[in-house]
């Protein structure tokens, strides 16, 4: 069968990956975790607060609390407190038992593999699902978090705001095979040269590439 001609977007999306790739050779997920209760329990733990400040919380966490089980069979409050310094600390605690109990109850305490089976954890979302998919499962996933929202935008992959619509639209743009290290791409130019605040416009790789320093808003950043 014949394959399908590249859109231009398409091969646009393929040169920002090619410029990415040469500038972050050695781009991955900046969460240090040992298998996929802990990546799973971290990317929780991740939600408003940075992977750096899971990572310190991970070293003691993760000596504690080795399995599913060793999350529930301590009070809550207990739990809260071994990870307070990630912020909203009393959600998390709430969502990593009720993840953890759902574990034990429909997957032998076994992280499952798949979107859907994922996506039934009380606590997960497709963002944490995709991660988990990429990193434990060798299946590539979109995963749409603030930087890959905000790249996403700017770049002119997409106008949708909505992480899910962004997803889809990404899904059909990127190679199928490049999913997981682009949005590792995303997360790492995001926090180097296109931040929220102060995007470094003038010093970007995809300068060229990229509209937004000529829109509106860009122009009112940079000035």
């Amino acid at each position: 069968m014949a394959q399908r001609k590249m859109t231009q977007a398409q091969q646009r999306a393929l040169e920002i990956y090619a410029r990415l790739e040469e500038t972050y050779p050695d781009v991955r997920c900046t969460l240090n975790y040992q298998n996929p209760l802990q990546l799973l329990i971290m990317t929780i733990l991740a939600a408003q607060c940075t992977d750096a400040r899971v990572n310190i919380v991970a070293q003691t966490l993760f000596q504690k609390y080795k399995t599913p089980q060793d999350f529930l069979d301590v009070p809550i409050e207990e739990l809260q407190e071994d990870i307070r310094s990630t912020g909203f600390f009393r959600q998390k605690a709430k969502s990593i038992q009720a993840t953890c109990r759902d574990l034990i109850e429909h997957h032998d305490g076994q992280v499952p593999g798949t979107m859907s089976a994922l996506l039934k954890l009380r606590g997960v979302g497709r963002k944490t699902a995709n991660v988990l998919l990429g990193e434990c499962f060798h299946t590539p996933g979109v995963v749409v978090d603030t930087h890959c929202k905000r790249l996403a935008n700017r770049l002119g992959f997409t106008r949708e705001q909505d992480p899910k619509k962004i997803e889809l639209v990404l899904m059909k743009l990127w190679p199928h095979n490049t999913w997981s290290r682009y949005s590792h791409f995303m997360v790492f130019h995001g926090r180097a040269t296109c931040t929220a605040r102060a995007p470094q416009c003038s010093e970007c790789i995809l300068h060229d590439l990229c509209s937004f320093p000529n829109t509106r808003k860009g122009k009112e950043i940079a000035k």
